[in-house]
C-alpha cells in the first residue's frame, strides 16, 4: 500500500520554533527597533530644529509640531515632585512594567503577531519615554493638536502615540477574539 503525501494546507503552519525564532519574537524586535528610533530620531529633530516652546504650523488651526518639555507623567502629573524622586519613581514603574510584560508576553502563542504588535507598540513608547527621562530629565513633546471650540490636545510624541495605539490594538484585538469565541459557541 502506497502512502501519499497529505494535501497542502491552505492554513499557514503553526509556529513552532523555540525562542528567538518565533514570529511574535520578529514582530516585537522590529517594533521595538523602529518605535524607539523614529520616537528618538523625531525628538533629536525637534530639539536642534526648534527652540523651546517655539510652534509651527504644518496644517494651521489644526495640526502644529512644537518644542515643549515634560518633566513629569501624562498630562504633567508629578511634575512639581523633587527631580531624584521622580526619576527614582519612573524607575520602579518601567521596571514593573517590563515584568508584567514579558509575563504577558511569555505566554502569547508563538505565533499570535497581533497581540505582540500591540505589546511592542507600547514597550516601544515606555522605552522612548523613559530614554528621555534618562538623557534629558524630563520627556520632549512636539506634536500639537487643536480641536473644535479651540481646545488643544496636550502635546505628545510618538513614543505616546505608540503606547495608544498598541492598547487601542490589544483591546480590538480582545474583544474581536471574544466575539469570535461567542460566535463559535452558539
Amino acid at each position: 500500500m502506497s502512502s501519499s503525501p497529505p494535501p497542502p494546507s491552505s492554513a499557514p503552519a503553526p509556529d513552532s520554533s523555540p525562542g528567538f525564532a518565533t514570529r511574535k519574537f520578529k514582530t516585537l524586535a522590529l517594533v521595538l527597533l523602529v518605535g524607539v528610533s523614529v520616537d528618538q530620531l523625531c525628538k533629536l529633530a525637534v530639539e536642534s530644529g526648534l527652540a523651546p516652546w517655539e510652534r509651527i504650523a504644518l496644517i494651521p488651526g489644526f495640526f502644529y509640531v512644537t518644542h515643549t518639555r515634560n518633566p513629569g507623567a501624562a498630562f504633567g502629573l508629578f511634575a512639581s515632585v523633587p527631580e531624584d524622586i521622580r526619576l527614582m519613581t519612573f524607575v520602579v514603574v518601567f521596571l514593573c512594567a517590563l515584568l508584567v510584560f514579558a509575563a504577558v508576553y511569555r505566554r502569547l502563542a508563538p505565533g499570535d503577531r497581533i497581540q505582540s504588535l500591540g505589546l511592542g507598540l507600547i514597550v516601544a513608547g515606555a522605552a522612548g519615554n523613559f530614554a528621555d527621562r534618562l538623557l534629558r530629565g524630563e520627556v520632549v513633546d512636539f506634536i500639537h493638536v487643536r480641536l473644535w471650540g479651540g481646545y488643544a490636545w496636550p502635546d505628545f510624541n510618538v513614543a505616546d502615540a505608540c503606547i495608544v495605539t498598541g492598547l487601542a490594538i490589544l483591546v480590538i484585538d480582545l474583544l474581536s477574539r471574544e466575539a469570535s469565541e461567542r460566535a463559535s459557541i452558539q
